[in-house]
């Protein structure tokens, strides 16, 4: 008899993202196009001074770096935070692979196993990961689509934390819903931190897309709260560079900072490649981020119109990031998004999605919603809101003929 898999290995979910990938394969293979609606991947070029560091690479020996990132790197980070007006201390800031390593190394260093941590739910799927490699519990607030996914109320928070808790972890822009939280919502809630001692984890990798005018507050900006929080940054998105998988996490708390250098020690360096692509930060031009913002603003517009004209479908306009999270009259995400891939297609294409209840933890949820990330350009776009259109009539008609 087979040896049995640990506990934790049993538990760890698949990715909503990508666990449909076979089925999205398969159409390919008989000649389906499939617009891939279920990641964010972007279609935008990286800037060209990131790919020219990369071809000007000439080392000889591909060298392991510091385990906290190399000096160019955590001087070019640095650079971007005080283009923000966020100064900071190179012991403030630690480079990782990627922002899902910053949210690890965050959340391992603020809680224990069994500990819980306050999230608001639709969150980024990942974090389910996250929480079980730490032996955490992720304890959900539910936020609602018709509030536009905005913070739940004072007395839901009340309600839901425990002796347990020893975080709240927000994603802000968020991944999955496009919500930007308001300067009063995060103020409120590093209130709440403090009142209760509890960490403020903030994922702030869609913070440069905001739309309609809006901005988005860091939690490194929120005075009072310099001991609580902990932000969780990557340079995958702003530049559309998922592939060198680089982030940091950034701190006052020196205790943290401590500890996630521990944990990088243990992995000893993030990529020295990416570090050295990452130096290219500071030779973009300053007009990049402002086209990027319009094309993605189009894009929005675009599905949202699109999506809101499908009868059945419900959805609030989203502020930032590049998802949304619509409702569809659908019983259950989860097969309609198979079946678009396995039974589907509408003048030769599918659209791939993201089903919701693996944004969740409240089991029962998001059975009738999809992540959508708009990473494709308006004309594609157009195309998959005509083929989700038409799919969501045809598996409305099954069996009626």
């Amino acid at each position: 008899m087979a040896p049995t898999i640990s506990r934790r290995a049993q538990l760890m979910p698949a990715s909503p993202i990508r666990k449909l990938a076979p089925y999205a394969e398969a159409a390919k293979r008989q000649g389906v196009r499939v617009y891939h609606l279920n990641i964010g991947q972007p279609d935008i070029e990286t800037p060209e001074p990131m790919r020219r560091r990369l071809a000007a690479i000439d080392d000889r020996v591909l060298a392991y770096t510091p385990s906290g990132g190399t000096p160019e790197a955590l001087a070019t980070f640095r650079r971007y935070y005080r283009s923000l007006g966020i100064e900071l201390d190179e012991s403030e800031l630690l480079v990782t692979t990627g922002g899902s390593e910053a949210c690890l190394f965050a959340m391992l260093a603020v809680a224990d196993p069994d500990d819980e941590v306050l999230v608001v739910e639709p969150f980024y799927t990942n974090y389910n990961a996250f929480a079980t490699l730490g032996n955490l519990r992720l304890r959900p607030l539910t936020s609602r689509g018709e509030d536009g996914f905005h913070l739940p109320p004072p007395e839901a928070w009340q309600a839901a934390r425990s002796p347990k808790c020893k975080a709240v972890l927000l994603c802000n822009p968020s991944n999955p819903t496009g919500t930007v939280y308001t300067r009063q919502e995060l103020e409120w809630v590093a209130q709440f931190c403090r009142e209760h001692e509890l960490f403020l984890l903030v994922d702030e990798v869609y913070r440069e897309f905001v739309y309609d005018g809006g901005t988005s507050l860091s939690a490194l900006s929120l005075a009072g709260a310099e001991e609580l929080v902990v932000v969780i940054d990557s340079a995958s998105k702003r530049y559309s560079a998922c592939g060198i998988r680089l982030g940091c996490v950034v701190s006052r708390n020196q205790a943290v900072m401590d500890a996630a250098l521990r944990m990088a020690q243990a992995r000893l360096s993030a990529p020295g490649l990416a570090q050295a692509i990452a130096a290219g930060i500071d030779e973009i031009p300053s007009a990049y981020n402002d086209t990027v913002l319009a094309e993605y603003a189009k894009r929005r517009d675009v599905l949202y119109e699109g999506l809101s004209a499908i009868p059945g479908v419900f959805l609030r306009k989203p502020e930032g990031a590049f998802y949304l999270m619509p409702r569809l009259p659908v019983d259950d995400a989860e097969h309609f998004c198979e079946w678009m891939l396995s039974d589907f297609s509408h003048d030769g294409a599918t659209v791939m999605m993201a089903p919701a209840p693996g944004f969740y933890a409240t089991p029962g949820l998001g059975r009738d919603e999809v992540r959508i990330a708009y990473v494709l350009n308006t004309t594609e776009l157009t195309h998959a809101v005509a083929v989700l259109a038409a799919g969501l009539q045809a598996y409305g008609e099954r069996g009626t003929g």
